[in-house]
């Protein structure tokens, strides 16, 4: 089921606080706004809505088995990553960029929020549609010209296939598929890392848990767990 809001604070707040009451909320449902007006993205940024735009969430409940809830980010990725493909414009791609964004060359069309609450992960989504709202220090695109709810309507389902692959092969083909919708190997990146400052380095792929492996310029090759991950300028 697809419920549909006018306008929220956050589709991700709101299940989020759904499941913090106690409230039965039905994995494979999605919320899905208008308009948001306090949506956020990584790390507390704003993430401004636009008319038109795909602003959505839905819940994993998980389960003894399940792999690594942070993983859901890149199921999630290959579930959008499968629903923009036939609304690109021709010769146009799309790439993964760990650990949740989708890009249109260097411009970003797409980004995922992961919430974990209890025993259940909120994912959020947000598809630049219609329009690319303007972020500063980031490049947007928009699709242009794609219908909402239909687009709800077929990202709900391929989100539920890779949901049940995900449980039932677990995380190395998620990774390997992954891996193929993603960048290059060897593309220059800039991670800002919680603990040790700005690395530089080069895409070295996925661990086995889903993390980020990082080329560092003196041979060495980094786990990233989590930071800020961007293209390195003018690579």
């Amino acid at each position: 089921m697809i419920q549909t809001l006018a306008e929220t604070g956050s589709t991700n707040a709101d299940l989020a606080a759904r499941l913090r009451a106690g409230e039965s909320v039905v994995e494979g449902d999605w919320l899905v706004a208008d308009r948001q007006t306090a949506g956020k993205g990584r790390q507390g940024r704003d993430w401004f809505d636009a008319a038109g735009n795909f602003m959505g969430s839905t819940v994993a409940h998980l389960r003894f088995g399940d792999p690594e809830p942070a993983s859901l980010a890149l199921l999630a990725g290959l579930a959008v990553h499968a629903a923009v493909a036939p609304h690109l414009e021709d010769g146009a791609s799309a790439t993964l960029k760990w650990p949740n964004d989708l890009l249109v060359g260097r411009a970003k069309l797409a980004g995922i929020l992961l919430e974990r609450v209890n025993d259940s992960v909120v994912i959020g989504i947000g598809v630049n549609l219609a329009q690319a709202p303007a972020v500063a220090d980031r490049e947007t695109v928009a699709l242009g010209g794609v219908d909402r709810d239909a687009f709800a309507a077929h990202l709900e389902r391929i989100f539920a296939e890779e949901l049940e692959r995900w449980r039932h092969f677990g995380l190395a083909p998620v990774v390997q598929r992954w891996l193929a919708a993603a960048h290059p190997l060897g593309t220059p990146l800039t991670v800002g890392d919680p603990e040790e400052g700005v690395l530089n380095g080069t895409f070295a792929g996925l661990a086995e848990d889903g993390a980020l492996l990082l080329r560092l310029d003196d041979g060495q090759t980094r786990a990233i767990h989590a930071g800020e991950v961007r293209l390195t300028p003018d690579a």
